[in-house]
C-alpha cells in the first residue's frame, strides 16, 4: 500500500462541514470474520458525533440486513442499512438469499467480490513471497479444509447471463433494491448490467471502477453511465495505490457529477478511520477543483438519494 502523510488522512473542518448528512454507503466494520478496524455500534455513534446520516454494512460473508436493524435501533438519529453480497457463503447466485435478505429489510445487493472470477488470488497457489491478501489467505484456509470455494458465475460460456442470475436481478428489481456489480470483470458487468435494465432494476451501481481486477477505462465507464449507472468511486481505492487520484478524477469529468457516487470502502486496520473517509473524499475533490455544491451533490446528493432519504 503507498504510505500516505498525515496531512492525507486528516480531513478539514470544511470537509467535515461539507458532508454532513450523507451515507456512506460502502464500509466494512465489526463484527467480521477478519479483523476490522472498528465495530458497528461505535462506528454508528462516531457519525451521529459528526452528523453523518448513516451508512451501508457490508460483508463478504453474510447478510447484514437484521445487525443494520440492531445498530440502527441502538444509535439514535444514524441509519444502518443492511446488504447482501452473493459470494458462495450464501450460496453464490442464489436468488433465494436475495429474497430473504429483502424480507429482512436489505437494500443493498452486490454481485461476487471475494468469489468473483475476476478475483484470481484466492484460487491460485501463492508463490514464495507473494503477499496474500487477507480474503485470500481465507480461501486458502477454507479449501485445505476441503471446502470448495470455486468462482461464482453470472454468465455461461457463452457470455450470457446464467438463469439463476435472471432469477436473482428479478428479485432485485421486485423488492426494489439497489444492484452493485461487486468485484465483476469488463465483460460480465457490462453483461449484468444490460440483463439489469431489461429486468427493470432502478438502481444500479457500478462498484469501484478503478479496483485492480476491473480497471474500466474511461470509455467503458461513459458507457456504463449511458446505461444509468452510478460509478461509484472508493476511498479505499486510490488510497492503497490501486489508482492514482488523477484517474479516479478523469473518471468522473468524463462520465459527470450525476452519474459518480463517492464512498469510502474502509474499515480495514491499514486506512482511515472509517468515519473520516467522506470528509477526506471532500478535501480531495476541492483540491482537484471541484465546487463545494459539486462535493455536495457527489457525496450527500448521492448517497441520500440512495439510501431513500429525504434531500
Amino acid at each position: 500500500m503507498a504510505t500516505q502523510s498525515a496531512e492525507e488522512t486528516r480531513a478539514s473542518e470544511r470537509a467535515r462541514v461539507l458532508v454532513r448528512g450523507a451515507f456512506d454507503l460502502h464500509v466494512h466494520v465489526g463484527p467480521d470474520v477478519p479483523p476490522r478496524r472498528i465495530d458497528d455500534v461505535t462506528l454508528a455513534r462516531r457519525f451521529a458525533e459528526l452528523g453523518l446520516a448513516g451508512f451501508a454494512l457490508k460483508s463478504h460473508y453474510t447478510s447484514t440486513a437484521e445487525r443494520a436493524q440492531v445498530v440502527t435501533g441502538v444509535v439514535e438519529g444514524v441509519e444502518v442499512i443492511g446488504t447482501l453480497s452473493l459470494n458462495q457463503a450464501v450460496g453464490g447466485m442464489n436468488p433465494l438469499a436475495v429474497e430473504i435478505a429483502a424480507r429482512e429489510g436489505a437494500r443493498i445487493v452486490w454481485m461476487p467480490t471475494v468469489d468473483s472470477p475476476a478475483e484470481t488470488a484466492g484460487r491460485t497457489k501463492p508463490r514464495p513471497g507473494d503477499k496474500v491478501p487477507q480474503w485470500a489467505s481465507l480461501q486458502h484456509e477454507l479449501r485445505e479444509l476441503g471446502l470448495g470455494i470455486e468462482a461464482v458465475e453470472v454468465t455461461g460460456e457463452d457470455g450470457q447471463l446464467l438463469p439463476e442470475t435472471r432469477q436473482v436481478l428479478g428479485a432485485i428489481a421486485r423488492h426494489g433494491l439497489i444492484l452493485a456489480t461487486g468485484h465483476l470483470a469488463r465483460d460480465d458487468t457490462f453483461a449484468v448490467v444490460d440483463g439489469a435494465v431489461e429486468e427493470g432494476v432502478e438502481h444500479i451501481v457500478v462498484t469501484h471502477p478503478e479496483f485492480t481486477c476491473q480497471n474500466f477505462s474511461i470509455e467503458d465507464q461513459v458507457a456504463l453511465a449511458e446505461r444509468g449507472c452510478l460509478l461509484e468511486r472508493c476511498l479505499s481505492t486510490p488510497f492503497s495505490g490501486k489508482t492514482t487520484w488523477e484517474h479516479v478524477v478523469e473518471g468522473v469529468r468524463a462520465v459527470g457529477v450525476e452519474r459518480s457516487l463517492f464512498s469510502s470502502d474502509l474499515g480495514n486496520p491499514d486506512y482511515p478511520a472509517v468515519e473520516d473517509g467522506l470528509a477526506l473524499w471532500a478535501d480531495r475533490l476541492l483540491g482537484a477543483g471541484f465546487d463545494e455544491d459539486e462535493v455536495r451533490e457527489l457525496i450527500v446528493g448521492q448517497s441520500r438519494r440512495l439510501a431513500g432519504a429525504e434531500a
